[in-house]
């Protein structure tokens, strides 16, 4: 059903976006796990052969799907598991365009790790040379990136993600900004506790919004305190007892028989749609920083970071995560305990102490429990690093995983392996 209903918003909206073989699918799950794209009823929409999907490795697999997709200049639209998926086969077509233009104009796949050579033997069969289609590639490639998806392929309708909120919300704006300018990004479906709640019917809006479906799993809905309200143990409400405006944390039995829980989100109802009330995700609540009980949540962490970064002039946020310094152990020093953050940056080589501090600042405006505690001592100032470029998709790449990395960081492996990544 949800199938369904997206194939049938993308048609109503674009309705040259059904083309056959018109869809470009950039997406790779780990060995084991079968990939099901959102258009799976209709197998001839996608442009890559289904040996692709075999491949180990995710790079290898995002090349050859981002090679089957250059081969098609009439595509109209551009389909990925993640918004980060997206953003690392653009970030392989960044560096490898040369090579991947060689291959196209000659017929050819070369040898690269992680491809078996049965598998490279299958799929170059399936390649046509075309050397007038490579040198129109070349000659976009030779004039910058920005807008490069556009320009690539002329009749692109829309860009479709399977996630565009919470740790996507950057990606999906790195994107706008960057690559895919003047391309809607659709994400169809909201998930959460693993099953699927809800399916987004407005394909051209910027901010996702998902109509909840009745009989995909049993919803309950606890109401937040509004502004001025004191905290008070809540009832759960159910669908038609949903106010418009109002947020509320989800609460979800996917199944008959299968336990009751929490899943941590925070939803926001924006209206109704034939009586079912329609949802935007506003916050996931487990993300929060707090070393000393100030509880900063991840989404307005976010958003001081972006104030602090438009003041650092002519940079654009790639990627970041945070961590509490008690996880780093000697490398966060012998200060009182801080927050350590680590940025990917675009446009920007390095950083001075002014401006470094300025993120710091941004948090003491933004939240004065904060300021509060910076001024006691009781929490020692932030500390700001500067990750290579391509830093975090080659940590998704080592880790195995086509998930973005979390923002608010727990994990003592993952904050050492960002440490191998650090260039100032």
């Amino acid at each position: 059903q949800g199938a369904l209903l997206y194939l049938d918003a993308l048609r109503a909206t674009f309705p040259q976006s059904l083309a056959p073989r018109g869809t470009a699918l950039l997406c790779w799950a780990p060995s084991g796990h079968s990939v099901t794209p959102s258009g799976w009823l209709l197998p001839t929409l996608y442009c890559s052969p289904a040996q692709v999907g075999t491949v180990p490795s995710r790079a290898a697999t995002l090349r050859l799907q981002l090679l089957f997709a250059l081969s098609q200049r009439p595509l109209r639209v551009l389909e990925a598991g993640l918004a980060t998926e997206l953003l690392d086969a653009l970030a392989i077509l960044r560096a490898e365009w040369p090579g991947l233009t060689q291959d196209l104009a000659l017929g050819r796949l070369s040898p690269q790790p992680g491809l078996p050579e049965d598998v490279r033997c299958q799929l170059q069969a399936r390649l046509v040379p075309d050397a007038t289609r490579a040198a129109e590639i070349r000659a976009e490639c030779s004039r910058g990136f920005e807008g490069i998806v556009r320009r690539l392929w002329p009749q692109l309708l829309a860009v479709v993600v399977g996630s565009a909120h919470g740790t996507e919300q950057l990606y999906c704006h790195v994107l706008r900004r960057g690559e895919c300018q003047g391309l809607p990004i659709y994400c169809p479906f909201y998930r959460a506790a693993g099953v699927l709640l809800g399916v987004n019917l407005w394909p051209e809006d910027p901010a996702p919004r998902f109509l909840l479906s009745p009989d995909w799993a049993f919803c309950e809905f606890l109401p937040c305190p509004t502004q001025g309200e004191e905290e008070e143990e809540a009832q759960t409400v159910l669908l038609d007892e949903l106010w418009e405006g109002r947020e509320y944390r989800l609460v979800v039995t996917a199944r008959p028989g299968e336990y009751r829980c929490q899943a941590g989100e925070v939803l926001r109802v924006t209206g109704f749609h034939k009586q079912c009330p329609v949802v935007e995700p506003v916050r996931r609540e487990s993300q929060a920083l707090s070393v000393r009980g100030e509880s900063i949540p991840e989404e307005r962490f976010y958003r001081s970071l972006c104030r602090a970064v438009a003041m650092w002039p002519g940079a654009r946020l790639i990627d970041y995560v945070c961590a509490q310094s008690t996880l780093l152990g000697a490398f966060s020093g012998a200060s009182a305990p801080h927050y350590q953050v680590f940025v990917e940056l675009r446009g920007l080589r390095d950083l001075s102490e002014g401006q470094r501090y300025k993120l710091d600042q941004c948090l003491q405006e933004d939240f004065p429990v904060y300021k509060s505690f910076r001024f006691k001592g009781s929490i020692g100032p932030l500390r700001l690093h500067l990750v290579g470029a391509g830093g975090f998709a080659r940590l998704r790449e080592a880790l195995g995983t086509p998930c973005p990395m979390p923002r608010v960081l727990r994990e003592e492996r993952l904050l050492h392996l960002i440490q191998g990544t650090v260039i100032s």
